[in-house]
């Protein structure tokens, strides 16, 4: 329904940082429709996870891996979200997706992911 392009993944030490980006693009009225911006997580031979939510109407949410460590956020134009991922650890190591829902118009979209490694 929308478009999602993640960015910022890359190779990084454990305890240091990353912030990934996730861009939503498409018509005007499905961006208006989005209720929620969240990133998800799989690591190989693991299940998707969630990591953070941000619904629009509510505040944000985060896995029990992810606080104090993570924090979800929008811009200014709440067509972006970010993940500001700080004192990574090597289990942190996944692709990284972004997922748009609406809950109103009842559809969601996801992004191709970007690859998080952490090295001990």
């Amino acid at each position: 329904q929308v478009q999602l392009v993640e960015s910022g993944g890359g190779l990084v030490q454990a305890g240091g940082s990353l912030r990934l980006s996730c861009a939503a693009g498409g018509s005007a009225q499905r961006l208006n429709e989005i209720t929620s911006m969240d990133w998800y997580r799989q690591a190989p031979g693991t299940p998707r996870e969630v990591v953070a939510i941000l619904p629009y109407d509510a505040s944000s949410d985060y896995a029990h891996f992810a606080k104090g460590r993570f924090t979800i956020s929008k811009d200014h134009s709440e067509n972006t979200i970010y993940l500001q991922m700080n004192s990574l650890k090597p289990e942190d190591t996944a692709v990284y997706v972004c997922r748009a829902e609406s809950s109103t118009a009842t559809w969601e979209s996801w992004g191709q992911g970007t690859q998080v490694t952490v090295t001990s």
